[in-house]
């Protein structure tokens, strides 16, 4: 598939969770008889006017599952859509990290940028795909996630969930391993020169490891 203006040129890659998205959209009239711009207009018309309510109506009156009715209700609050398509995501996806560093945190951002051109640099199958509060780097999953915990440290965390070996006290627990959670480590960098030969090797075992 050729990718869009929006793709080539964007800093960050397109999160997985739009395909996603754009199969429900395109599955969703022929399995429920409306499409997502007529769901909008109903719930607007007939469902209960909260949040909470539209969604537990939209489960309980209309047999759609969590997920549809959470998207759908969200829609029609003018809320999400985010990932509803390539364009929408990028766009947000650039807010996502401005907004993470912004504030008392924008003293970060060089060394989140020291981070990001690090886990680029491991391989062209890197794909960078902001969140709200964190930036996860993909392989076939996420291997990596920079995250400004404080205002003073970013974290960054590793998968180390087939790894056999015995990791350094450096590595910190996250206790991702005990609740399945891809992120099992991290490391605290709190200034550029932590950024070390050290921190490069397990941020090239925690690719090597996601094949």
């Amino acid at each position: 598939m050729p990718k869009s203006a929006a793709q080539t040129s964007s800093l960050y890659n397109v999160h997985p969770g739009v395909a996603m998205v754009q199969k429900w959209v395109a599955e969703l009239e022929p399995k429920t008889g409306r499409s997502l711009d007529e769901w909008i207009a109903f719930v607007k018309k007939e469902g209960p006017k909260d949040l909470a309510s539209r969604r537990a109506w939209l489960k309980s009156k209309h047999n759609l599952g969590t997920n549809s009715a959470w998207w759908i209700a969200d829609r029609a609050e003018g809320i999400g859509g985010e990932e509803d398509t390539p364009e929408k995501y990028l766009a947000a996806a650039m807010q996502y990290v401005d907004g993470q560093y912004a504030g008392k945190k924008s003293a970060l951002r060089p060394i989140f940028e020291e981070l990001l051109k690090l886990g680029r640099s491991l391989g062209a199958d890197v794909k960078v795909c902001p969140c709200k509060t964190m930036v996860p780097l993909y392989r076939q999953h996420v291997f990596a996630q920079i995250k400004p915990t404080t205002h003073s440290r970013i974290d960054l965390g590793l998968c180390f969930t087939t790894y056999k070996g015995k990791l350094p006290k450096r590595l910190i627990d996250t206790g991702g391993l005990a609740k399945k959670d891809r992120i099992t480590h991290r490391i605290e960098v709190t200034s550029a020169n932590q950024i070390d030969a050290d921190l490069a090797k397990w941020l090239k075992v925690a690719y090597s490891l996601d094949v």
